[in-house]
């Protein structure tokens, strides 16, 4: 048994080795071999210590007689009764402590594991779902429940509403009017300095037909 409880960062790892080692369990078990087949890329060495822990293979990765028995059953009631044992006699210290471990809560088996293996609080946490997995594949519980993500806050749209400066020119033409707009034209007239009466009348009076009185 290794001196600390094992864990791994991709528990799906796990799952996938055991699966398939249901189906066809080789030999030996090392990291070449989970890279063949595929598990838990980059994280191998996790799997095999997990593998290592429970007894399913000894210190030089070959199968053990009892994982061989285990692992052979077709059935999974059958599988799951058998690797129930293989789990608790591997976490022998915590069944030992701990009656129905089965049923632990995630903080209580963080703090055990803590408090075992002085281990810090992300170590922890993944010995613990760790375990759960593996209660999981033994007929146990659902397996490591994910923290709920928390939802996203709503956000309530604003509207922006633009004001105009209320010197401006824009403001004051938009205003105004169209139908009421005033013209006014202012009239410049030179007369002749020698004119008479009569040139002046003339002078006026055109004015008053052709402009004043214009339609």
């Amino acid at each position: 048994m290794a001196d600390r409880h094992p864990y791994s960062p991709t528990p799906g790892g796990i799952s996938a080795a055991i699966n398939q080692f249901r189906k066809s369990f080789p030999t030996t078990v090392t990291a070449e071999t989970l890279k063949q087949l595929g598990i838990a890329p980059k994280n191998e060495s996790y799997v095999i210590n997990v593998l290592r822990f429970i007894g399913a293979i000894d210190k030089e990765g070959k199968q053990t007689k009892e994982a061989l028995t285990v692992f052979s059953h077709h059935n999974d009631t059958d599988f799951q009764k058998d690797f129930e044992k293989m789990v608790q006699t591997a976490y022998g210290d915590l069944f030992a402590l701990h009656k129905d471990a089965w049923a632990l809560d995630g903080d209580k088996l963080i703090a055990f594991f803590r408090s075992k293996d002085r281990t810090t609080d992300l170590v922890g946490r993944l010995q613990a779902s760790t375990f759960q997995l593996l209660a999981t594949l033994a007929g146990h519980g659902g397996g490591p429940t994910p923290a709920a993500a928390k939802p996203r806050a709503k956000t309530k749209a604003t509207k922006v509403v633009r004001s105009q400066p209320k010197d401006s020119n824009l403001t004051l033409q938009s205003s105004i009017d169209k139908r009421n707009i005033g013209l006014t034209v202012r009239i410049e007239v030179n007369l002749p300095p020698a004119g008479d009466q009569d040139t002046y009348d003339r002078i006026f009076r055109s004015i008053r037909e052709n402009l004043l009185n214009a339609k």
